[in-house]
């Protein structure tokens, strides 16, 4: 019954929240920046599909060895030879074209997602000076691999982004995660990855407890808010708008659900599948509680933390390797129907 109670009240809390006049505001603090970006995409996609001989196609492996790695599966083959024979009969697939129009009518010439890029990447300059900008490039090959986050290089699948309503999409995906590959989740999905690298995030390994993951992914939510601080929350996290709504009303609840079940301190792998890794929805709270509710719920106490601590830098506070110490100096206590 309380279960089936909870849901009730998700349902209601959403619904009068997205009718409510208070509109969260989405944008963080946005620093001034001296040395903006500009990063040059290098556009590969159309040169792959488009190879018709085994040279050419030789000679594109030697020189991108990560696409040739990842976005390419050269693991799978027995040997060079079987590769350039696999791939030469997937890109003379008379499809192909198609799917290269597709990209062209999504992204155009990319011109929008290279000013995300510039500014993510200028905010990251600014907040570490001494970071080195990676090259950027963009591919297509059928749907093998998505995205690819170094140091030095970021490789983005168009493919696999081309949004609801395009004629080719990745299969064998659930729909929950199936929606993330869009346009605007691009640089969302570079910047948490880099936000959850241990170059910007600190963590305790030996940490097994949910609060333990809870702090490592509200760190890196906080890390992508600050690169890119007018993408919607809901975007960073990959909720819909009603599922972020949902929660922010719904805190106090999910709060409970997470002190009386004493589900912090937890390390059994089983419980914290049900609250960190991916799921449509977490039912043991609601019927309509979005799935990942420890990372939201972390990324909370992050941002409390931060407000109670106005004068600590955030790339300081990203370097706490202690989950405990983040949780308990921030006082992290919801009101009733919504968020502090």
């Amino acid at each position: 019954m309380k279960k089936a109670f909870l849901g009730c009240v998700f349902v209601v809390a959403v619904l009068l929240s997205s009718c409510g006049d208070n509109e969260y505001n989405e944008c963080v603090f946005q620093p001034e920046i001296d040395n903006p970006v500009d990063i040059k995409i290098e556009r590969l996609e159309s040169k792959l599909l488009n190879i018709d001989n085994r040279d050419s196609l030789r000679a594109f492996l030697i020189a991108n060895p990560i696409i040739t790695t990842y976005f390419l599966n050269k693991g799978t083959y027995p040997n060079d030879s079987l590769m350039l024979d696999g791939l030469m009969s997937k890109f003379s697939n008379p499809h192909i074209d198609t799917l290269e129009m597709e990209i062209d009518r999504v992204f155009g010439d990319l011109s929008e997602l290279n000013a995300e890029l510039n500014t993510a990447y200028s905010h990251l300059k600014h907040y570490y000076p001494d970071v080195t900008i990676p090259k950027v490039k963009t591919v297509a090959t059928g749907f093998d691999f998505d995205l690819y986050v170094s140091d030095t290089l970021v490789v983005i699948g168009l493919d696999y982004y081309l949004g609801e309503g395009a004629k080719f999409r990745p299969i064998g995906m659930y729909n929950y995660i199936l929606k993330r590959y869009a346009p605007e989740y691009i640089v969302p999905s570079i910047m948490l990855l880099n936000g959850i690298s241990p170059n910007y995030n600190a963590t305790n390994v030996k940490d097994k407890t949910i609060l333990s993951d809870m702090m490592a992914y509200g760190k890196a939510f906080y890390f992508t808010k600050r690169m890119i601080p007018c993408v919607p929350d809901s975007t960073i996290i990959w909720y819909t708008r009603e599922e972020i709504e949902g929660s922010r009303a719904n805190v106090d609840i999910i709060w409970t659900h997470f002190v009386e079940n004493e589900l912090l301190f937890e390390t059994n792998h089983m419980v914290k599948k049900k609250y960190i890794e991916d799921r449509p929805k977490t039912f043991e709270i609601g019927e309509k509680a979005p799935g990942r509710l420890g990372q939201w719920l972390g990324w909370q106490i992050v941002n409390k933390y931060m407000e109670e601590h106005p004068d600590t830098d955030f790339q300081d506070m990203m370097m706490i390797e202690d989950p405990q110490l983040i949780f308990k100096n921030s006082k992290f206590k919801p009101d009733k129907g919504g968020l502090f």
